[in-house]
């Protein structure tokens, strides 16, 4: 892909329960399907965008409106809901 992908994240992986801050949910605005962001899983993401990143891999599909989940090495905080990530490679 030539373009530059930013997505938003959503929140975390959550159940009843628990939850998992190192799963979270992405949303990117372009696309809205699921074909779409089928196309994004294996891609590796970035947040905060800039110099330190707290990496992670698009692992798969969540749902049918373009949410795609996202496992990052080290958790993400709080304060990361509705921020900005982008695709690295």
């Amino acid at each position: 892909m030539s373009k530059f992908w930013v997505g938003i994240i959503v929140g975390c992986r959550r159940g009843p329960k628990t939850q998992k801050p190192k799963e979270c949910l992405l949303s990117f605005p372009d696309i809205e399907s699921a074909g779409g962001t089928a196309r994004l899983i294996g891609r590796k993401v970035g947040w905060p965008v800039g110099k330190n990143k707290v990496r992670g891999k698009i692992v798969a599909l969540h749902g049918k409106n373009g949410l795609v989940r996202a496992r990052f090495k080290k958790g993400v905080p709080g304060q990361a809901h509705g921020s900005n990530v982008e695709i690295i490679g």
